[in-house]
């Protein structure tokens, strides 16, 4: 098995959602000790795509300039760590109402036409089938699946439409109303996670 584990929150040690990804690989990887498992902290950084990227990645010149090589090369390189993934753990805190803007930013990289996704006679179709999901999410007075919550939705059918529909949410919200009821909600939900 091989697990690719992403942080994405902003807040450190003190984080919900870090402590919880943490939680789900242990518990994965004590159920699977020859799992490998590749981690990723998005909060270092996560390049938006712009014009520069799409001429590069998008387009795909024939003779790439170095800029250009160095753009494609960081989107195959976030591609290439979800391909080889059999389970994707990814931390999901919610900042006001959505994802933050480096998940985001990592879900624009590794959207790609005709390598993560392709359009069919019938419509898209995701090329990263086969895969397993398990997203932390944490939030401070967002209840997950409520009509502002903005976050849990647009994740799962981004995961969807790239092929990935095995997923499972450890969701501790509300944790501002009432911190000890929402991480209690948080590990019954990581208890039942099948490993």
């Amino acid at each position: 098995m091989n697990i690719l584990h992403l942080d994405s929150a902003i807040t450190g040690d003190a984080s919900v959602s870090r402590k919880l990804t943490a939680d789900i690989v242990a518990k994965l990887t004590a159920a699977n000790p020859e799992a490998a498992v590749t981690y990723r902290d998005l909060n270092d950084g996560v390049p938006t795509i712009d014009s520069a990227w799409f001429k590069a990645v998008r387009m795909a010149p024939e003779s790439p300039t170095p800029d250009q090589q160095r753009l494609i090369a960081i989107s195959d390189g976030y591609l290439a760590e979800v391909q080889a993934a059999d389970v994707l753990v990814i931390g999901l805190p919610v900042y006001n109402f959505n994802l933050p803007a480096q998940l985001k930013n990592w879900l624009d990289q590794i959207a790609r036409a005709g390598k993560s996704f392709r359009y069919t006679a019938e419509g898209p179709e995701g090329l990263l089938k086969g895969k397993r999901a398990i997203i932390a999410y944490s939030a401070a007075g967002t209840p997950i699946g409520s009509e502002f919550d903005h976050a849990s939705g647009y994740i799962r059918f981004m995961l969807g439409f790239l092929g990935i529909t095995d997923v499972d949410f450890v969701a501790a919200d509300r944790l501002a109303m009432d911190r000890e009821a929402g991480l209690a909600r948080a590990q019954e939900a990581l208890e039942k996670l099948a490993a």
